[in-house]
């Protein structure tokens, strides 16, 4: 019997736990400074992320808001993140371990609700963006941020071909455009946009990365080739044998009406 989609994922993160939380580019305190301000978050906010990982934006919102939760399907992300609050001595989160869809919290449960880094990993994402409504309060906000494909749909395939090689858990990366569609699908008000880059070394990438054996190969052939091409729709360029990157990431901001 193969594996289902969910333990592909807690394979890979598993393994991913500790090079994915601690990556220089995953960490960075600007990105997570953003996703903060863009929400608008203050001491009276009760705050739950989706898919939470190892714990970054938990913290980074604990800091702020009154209390903090993650939820994550991945028991070693999640021991990770017990240690990184502790590190930061944080006493106001709390962690589950569970699946997103459904979420299991009663409705209206939080003011704000969050996604980082997830939504090309899910199968269903307009049911979890609908679970992500469901548990956020009238008038709070809903906040997603994930890698935003290129609009050409031969690039946004080949791009999220090569993420499948390196991440076997990865299922679709989609264009800024269709995840706004994905809120209004949701019942939710028209999000803002906010976009940055998330930049950094291949080399770097890969040492971070369990693709299959081989898999590594094909993925710097597909990166050398879109230095000639663009065939992957982000920006890349090369300095001396090392191929840098810049992932193109959408911050997607909405209140619950």
């Amino acid at each position: 019997m193969p594996p289902s989609h969910q333990d592909v994922i807690r394979d890979q993160f598993t393994r991913q736990a500790v090079p994915f939380s601690t990556a220089q580019t995953i960490a960075s305190d600007e990105a997570l400074r953003l996703l903060v301000d863009l929400s608008e978050a203050g001491p009276n906010d009760t705050v739950l992320d989706v898919a939470c990982g190892g714990g970054l934006v938990v913290c980074a919102f604990a800091q702020v808001v009154r209390h903090a939760t993650g939820i994550d399907v991945t028991p070693a992300m999640l021991e990770h993140a017990r240690v990184l609050a502790a590190q930061k001595g944080l006493t106001n989160v709390t962690w589950q371990q569970g699946d997103v869809q459904p979420l299991p919290y009663p409705d209206a449960s939080f003011t704000i609700v969050t996604c980082r880094f997830a939504f090309h990993h899910f199968l269903d994402p307009l049911g979890v963006l609908s679970e992500m409504r469901r548990v956020c309060a009238p008038g709070g906000r809903i906040v997603v941020a994930d890698t935003d494909a290129a609009s050409d749909p031969d690039k946004a395939a080949a791009f999220n071909q090569m993420e499948k090689l390196r991440d076997p858990s990865h299922v679709r990366a989609m264009p800024a455009a269709e995840l706004k569609a994905l809120f209004r699908s949701a019942g939710l008000s028209e999000p803002s946009l906010t976009s940055y880059e998330l930049r950094d070394q291949l080399d770097h990438l890969l040492a971070r990365s369990f693709p299959n054996p081989g898999d590594d190969d094909r993925i710097r052939e597909l990166f050398a080739a879109s230095l000639e091409d663009d065939r992957l729709g982000i920006p890349l360029h090369c300095e001396g044998q090392t191929i840098h990157y810049a992932y193109p990431i959408a911050v997607l901001v909405a209140n619950r009406l």
